[in-house]
């Protein structure tokens, strides 16, 4: 497959953005699905702990019940389910009650496919490119997970940790003594941060699945660029976040993970080059 792609770029380029429209369709089904997963399971945890009866819940998974409207209960067809052309086809509405159909899931298919394109332009047709399409698509997941629920689930962060160690045995990105440091600082970093804080304040700054989410990072790309994806991370937070305090006018708790996923994915894609260029600014 990886010759095939070699071979002709412009068919290559092609086939992932058609790749990345599919991936993002079924983001679009983890992103609604898994926080539902979770909280069916927290429950019956729940129950469990306090000695109640335990929830019944409808089987509820990644591929059941089938995707269905959420106002007048209309079954997906395949034909109203293809990624983007099918919203577009669709005027944005429900074919059964016309009710309106939430731009963001054309959005998420369409962010997935360029940012795929991206990768593939970036690494070309090798093994690299097909390990940063998995990070970037589980990125993408978190952020808009992150978004819509301030949590960023273990069921993701944790094998995206493992995963970082696994391609780093080879050296892909950096050796593996330095994958284990990146993630045992990048969870170690923000910890102290958060434990900091919280002694200072009494009130929590942040989530662990923060922690988490800066360890598979460090795992995948080393120490290295933790001190790059911090610093990007907490400047674009800051930026929005005083944009969102001045237009709502209120100091509402917002999420960090996107951010920190979108450091991430810059890092990925060029935190040498980032930190070679910045410190041959400041040498002149």
């Amino acid at each position: 497959m990886i010759e095939l792609l070699a071979t002709s770029p412009l068919f290559a380029g092609g086939m992932i953005f058609l790749l990345g429209l599919c991936i993002g369709s079924f983001l679009n089904v983890v992103i609604y699905r898994v926080p539902v997963m979770l909280n069916h399971e927290w429950r019956i945890q729940a129950s469990e702990i306090l000695e109640l009866p335990r929830p019944e819940f409808p089987r509820f998974n990644l591929v059941l019940p089938h995707s269905r409207c959420p106002h007048c209960g209309h079954r997906i067809t395949a034909i109203e389910n293809i990624p983007v052309l099918s919203w577009l086809f669709l005027r944005g509405k429900c074919s059964a009650c016309r009710a309106p159909i939430s731009p963001r899931y054309p959005s998420v298919e369409l962010a997935t496919a360029l940012l795929s394109l991206l990768v593939f332009a970036i690494f070309g047709p090798t093994g690299k490119m097909v390990a940063a399409l998995g990070l970037t698509w589980a990125l993408i997941a978190l952020t808009m997970i992150d978004f819509d629920t301030q949590y960023l689930p273990d069921v993701i962060t944790l094998p995206l940790m493992w995963a970082g160690l696994i391609v780093n045995m080879q050296g892909l990105w950096v050796p593996l003594d330095q994958a284990v440091l990146g993630a045992a600082f990048g969870y170690l970093s923000l910890w102290s941060v958060y434990w900091l804080f919280k002694l200072v304040t009494g009130k929590e700054g942040m989530g662990y699945g923060d922690f988490k989410l800066l360890a598979a990072l460090g795992a995948w790309l080393g120490p290295s660029q933790l001190p790059l994806i911090i610093l990007l991370s907490s400047f674009v937070g800051a930026v929005i976040g005083g944009i969102y305090i001045a237009v709502r006018k209120q100091n509402a708790p917002f999420a960090f993970g996107p951010y920190l996923a979108i450091a991430g994915f810059i890092a990925m894609l060029g935190g040498p080059e980032i930190v070679n260029w910045y410190l041959g600014t400041w040498k002149h």
